[in-house]
């Protein structure tokens, strides 16, 4: 993996870094790849359950490499992660600041877990570009419409306090525990069936935009690999026998 990203296992939860923190942790073409590479990893190991994301340094990260995209353009290949993020869950651990592309990369995972002295904005509209990757259209179904046109028409951050009475986040953390909050919460998760788990996540994903009997079609292939599975055999035999399951993720 490259140095712009760490990862760690922690059991079935992989630990994912952010590691630019000479520069805020901004996007370029190498940490896209590296993201990206961390990703595949997550989706590809039978082992892993659950992933956290996080940066190093003072923040989360501050978006898009600026330096970077006044020579060569934006980075390339992040938008493969902004479309279709991974299959199995990601939550973001935030300390400091979330801004521009850094707060769209945690609005595409699926929670969000920040330190209380955290910001978060999408201050585009300050050096005259736009929230191109996904903020726009991620921000109004967390946050009050008023709001998050707000945000995007001043570039102005809000702090943890309103994130969180506004629910753009979903846990706050005393300042430099944000990981530690973030891994309660996702071994929580890695208890539970690895296929249950991804189905899960996929059908709450799918729905979004559908009525109730497209619901229905959609969610049908997920019920039969979930209910066929091996793993839906040793739940209830575990249940039976008073003892943990031993989950294989088939």
């Amino acid at each position: 993996m490259a140095n712009e990203v760490l990862t760690e296992r922690r059991g079935r939860v992989f630990l994912i870094t952010l590691n630019r923190p000479e520069a805020m942790n901004s996007i370029n073409t190498p940490l896209a790849a590296a993201l990206n590479a961390a990703l595949d990893e997550l989706d590809n190991d039978p082992d892993l359950t659950v992933g956290i994301l996080t940066g190093t340094g003072r923040g989360f990260s501050a978006g898009m490499d600026l330096k970077a995209f006044a020579k060569e353009g934006p980075p390339k290949g992040l938008d493969r992660f902004f479309q279709k993020v991974c299959e199995k869950p990601l939550i973001a651990a935030i300390e400091g600041f979330a801004l521009a592309g850094g707060l769209e990369i945690a609005l595409a995972c699926d929670l969000i877990v920040a330190a209380d002295n955290s910001r978060f904005g999408i201050p585009e509209v300050k050096v005259g570009l736009l929230a191109a990757a996904g903020a726009l259209f991620r921000l109004p179904q967390r946050l009050p419409y008023g709001l998050a046109m707000e945000m995007a028409l001043t570039g102005d951050p809000i702090d943890a306090n309103e994130a969180l009475s506004h629910r753009l986040i979903d846990r706050m953390a005393p300042a430099g525990t944000s990981v530690e909050v973030a891994m309660e919460l996702a071994e929580r998760i890695a208890a539970n069936a690895p296929i249950s788990v991804v189905a899960s996540k996929k059908t709450l994903r799918t729905q979004k935009g559908l009525n109730q009997d497209e619901f229905w079609d959609a969610q049908l292939p997920m019920i039969i690999e979930v209910f066929t599975s091996e793993d839906a055999k040793e739940g209830p035999a575990a249940f039976a026998q008073k003892r943990p399951p031993v989950w294989t993720g088939k």
